[in-house]
């Protein structure tokens, strides 16, 4: 679970916190607002959740009801960062977990053996980002055949057929993030028969 959905969750377990204590104090909320010089609506409002819970309105809260904002507040947890890595294989390919199970998006270290060379497109939901760390990729997009380096990045719409594999005598080694949503990496492709400058760029055979 994330910061944001650990934060929004915890905001949301306030208003039956307030109520709890007030019930728990035998306080009416005509007392309350009498007591703190909030309106009894605004005092309802923060106890059904139809209010953000500001400190504003939680301080004067928690001193009427003789308790402390810790009671009413509790700050997230900060789980543990580290992603336990753990290869796995998958059509040939070794797969290593760079990404928390249910985080987006999701991130891998990718191993293609030089003998997966035969493209066998297909087509799925949302965006794959692709960066070369060593051997030589070649990625099929659509009219798209390139062969990429070390170092080269390519983004792609995963909705559009689409192949990669290895290009060279030896394994390839990528880093893959695949996802619906995702700060994006520079697209590098191009047209078969495309002029270029670029070795990496020629078509492959």
């Amino acid at each position: 679970m994330s910061i944001s959905q650990r934060i929004a969750r915890e905001l949301g377990s306030i208003p039956s916190r307030l109520r709890h204590a007030r019930q728990k104090q035998d306080m009416t909320l005509e007392e309350l607002a009498q007591a703190t010089g909030i309106s009894k609506s605004t005092l309802s409002r923060l106890e059904s959740g139809q209010r953000k819970p500001s400190l504003e309105l939680l301080l004067p809260v928690v001193a009427a009801l003789a308790i402390s904002l810790d009671d009413i507040v509790n700050a997230p947890t900060i789980a543990d960062p580290r992603v336990q890595r753990k290869a796995s294989h998958a059509d040939g390919r070794e797969l290593t977990r760079l990404s928390q199970p249910h985080s987006e998006p999701q991130a891998f270290k990718i191993v293609i053996p030089a003998t997966e060379r035969e493209p066998a497109l297909r087509t799925h939901d949302g965006f794959e980002w692709i960066y070369v760390l060593d051997g030589r990729l070649r990625v099929v997009l659509g009219e798209h055949d390139i062969v990429m380096g070390p170092g080269e990045a390519a983004e792609f719409d995963t909705r559009n057929p689409h192949w990669f594999g290895s290009a060279g005598s030896g394994p390839v080694e990528i880093l893959s993030m695949f996802g619906k949503n995702g700060e994006r990496i520079h697209l590098r492709a191009r047209s078969r028969g495309a002029a270029s400058t670029a070795p990496a760029d020629k078509p492959a055979r």
